[in-house]
């Protein structure tokens, strides 16, 4: 009992969870890591038809908070900190794990599928949420030596097939991580801002690009690890980062895809 208790590094921390779409989603497997290491959670859901999905996860990591929130609206947002603020006096981690491409998009040549509403479509919710939701939870987080965190993918700096507006909607967000730490570390917010580039999982996210189990084999056969992530090798990740063990990380992209990013042509096979 008393190692499990040195172990809880995220005991007392109160961390925000947006992006919870089913019990595969990467937000679970963050949700699940922070939960084992002590840490109250919160949850916001999209629409009725998730809050169902949401409330399991919710319950399955010891919360009762859970609050309607899209993050195209300005409004919802600012009415999110608002009721959290009800519950909570402070807040140590905001944790982004939102994306969406219409999906039309994600199939064919980039060139040819991308329209002016798609892009602007997709870096909003990809990119633009983070910095809208880092402003409205500054208050909160404020000389808490708080973490916002977000995922990426290495689309961001490589092209990959069909990842199309989205890989563009990444680097958009990688970026916004940078100027967001550059913007918020230091007196009086002091808040450190990170991404983790997480391999492909199997997710309802996923299943948008075409040819995305492809993909995971390919990545598979590549990853000097040979195999690919989980959500809950993710998720140790994202609580490490969202910790006090992480204090002096700001501004990083982590990788955790199995050394994929790493590679050139994986192993060669008779």
């Amino acid at each position: 009992m008393e190692s499990d208790k040195l172990m809880a590094f995220l005991e007392g921390k109160r961390i925000l969870i947006l992006g919870v779409a089913s019990k595969l989603s990467i937000a679970t497997g963050i949700a699940r890591a922070m939960h084992r290491q002590g840490a109250e959670l919160a949850f916001t859901y999209q629409n009725e038809r998730l809050g169902k999905r949401v409330a399991d996860v919710a319950e399955a990591t010891g919360s009762k908070l859970l609050f309607p929130c899209d993050v195209a609206s300005d409004e919802q947002i600012g009415q999110l900190f608002e009721e959290l603020g009800k519950s909570w006096g402070g807040l140590d981690g905001l944790v982004h794990c939102l994306a969406y491409a219409p999906a039309d998009e994600l199939d064919g040549n980039f060139v040819d599928v991308v329209t002016r509403e798609g892009f602007r479509t997709a870096h909003e919710i990809s990119s633009y949420s983070l910095a809208a939701l880092a402003r409205a939870a500054r208050p909160m987080m404020q000389g808490r030596n708080a973490s916002v965190l977000t995922l990426s993918y290495l689309g961001a700096l490589r092209s990959l097939p069909n990842y199309n507006v989205m890989g563009l909607a990444k680097a958009s967000l990688e970026a916004n991580v940078r100027y967001l730490a550059a913007n918020l570390g230091g007196a009086p917010w002091e808040i450190r801002v990170n991404a983790i580039s997480a391999g492909p999982i199997r997710t309802l996210a996923a299943s948008g690009v075409k040819n995305f189990r492809k993909m995971l084999d390919c990545n598979a056969r590549q990853t000097p690890l040979g195999r690919n992530v989980t959500i809950d090798e993710i998720g140790n990740a994202a609580a490490f980062l969202c910790s006090e063990l992480a204090s002096g990380i700001s501004g990083e992209i982590l990788y955790v895809d199995g050394g994929f990013n790493t590679t050139a042509m994986g192993q060669l096979s008779d």
